[in-house]
């Protein structure tokens, strides 16, 4: 007698696509006889002929499935939306950022998981350690992000309270607990850390803000201002020239460096920069735009005796008195 056709019949190609992908790949081929069991325990009954027409269609429609023979062979995805590589690498980038939480850490990365088939998934999560890690304790980041890109894609202004912690370890709002009102133009990942890069009205010029020392985040109705300004930037470069995101004014500088710190100029100004060598075959030069600051200062300072200011004169007596406050202070 013939098996009566449940409802999930229709849905069978669904059913064969998602079973495959979750537990399929090269080294993980499945036969036809687990299809049709897994098919059966969803109340959907066919016979192996049935089988290769689905695959076939499944095939026709798009769908990177190959057939691997031999005894311990069977049906695999060969290709994916994403290789193992890449989630690997969007996992990395989950583990290490400071401005979500671990929890939210565990269910971002259980969510990439599933972009590949469990065996995979299951390799990586064994390499997975968030526990321990610089995270925020802030919840709300991703409701700000969602906040700060609805008001730029609708050219509104947003509102928010901005704070830092004391010695505490307490939320102290700055502005005295006052809304701040900002044009936002853009979001910026800098050390780990989200900013929001923005025009602040009352003091003339572009600023940043953690996103997660941001809190009641809310699009206002106001139209954006600071178009002119933003328009100045070139957001390509910017992080090159910006430490640790501090405020300052922007300068050209010249700086000498010796040899052995080119892979470090090149990392963090970028592999345009124009190097020049000196003649003694020791050092080079570069010049670049850089948002002068005490952390840019501070970044120099890194490498005692292997760089050097050459100009403007301004910005080598600005240093040299920092390196003298250093100095007494460990006298």
């Amino acid at each position: 007698m013939a098996r009566e056709k449940s409802v999930n019949q229709k849905l069978k190609l669904l059913y064969i696509r998602d079973y495959l992908l979750e537990n399929s790949d090269e080294e993980h081929p499945v036969s036809t006889e687990r299809l049709i069991s897994y098919l059966e325990a969803n109340n959907i009954f066919v016979e192996r002929k049935t089988i290769y027409d689905d695959i076939a269609q499944l095939q026709l429609y798009g769908e990177d499935i190959l057939l691997k023979k031999g005894k311990n062979g069977g049906y695999f995805y060969a290709s994916r939306l994403f290789d193992l590589p890449e989630i690997k690498m969007l996992v990395d980038s989950v583990q290490v950022s400071k401005f979500i939480t671990e929890a939210q850490s565990m269910s971002l990365i259980k969510k990439i998981e599933s972009l590949t088939n469990k065996h995979d998934a299951g390799a990586l999560h064994r390499q997975v350690v968030v526990q321990n890690r610089v995270k925020t304790e802030q919840t709300n980041i991703f409701s700000n992000i969602d906040h700060i890109s609805h008001a730029i894609n609708n050219n509104r202004t947003v509102s928010f309270r901005y704070f830092y912690y004391n010695l505490q370890k307490k939320p102290e709002y700055k502005n005295n607990g006052a809304k701040y009102e900002i044009s936002p133009f853009c979001l910026l990942w800098d050390d780990e850390n989200y900013y929001m890069l923005g025009y602040d009205a009352a003091a003339g010029k572009m600023k940043h803000y953690r996103v997660d020392r941001m809190k009641n985040v809310s699009a206002t109705g106001n139209p954006r201002l600071g178009q002119e300004e933003y328009a100045q930037i070139d957001i390509s470069s910017y992080n090159k020239k910006v430490f640790n995101m501090y405020h300052g004014e922007e300068k050209k500088v010249k700086i000498r460096f010796r040899n052995s710190l080119i892979n470090v100029v090149l990392d963090r100004f970028g592999k345009n920069v124009t190097i020049i060598p000196e003649p003694d075959g020791e050092y080079f030069t570069v010049t670049v735009d850089v948002v002068v600051s005490k952390q840019f200062y501070a970044w120099l300072l890194g490498f005692p005796g292997e760089c050097e200011i050459l100009q403007p004169q301004e910005m080598r007596e600005e240093l040299r008195e920092i390196a003298q406050t250093v100095l007494e202070q460990y006298r």
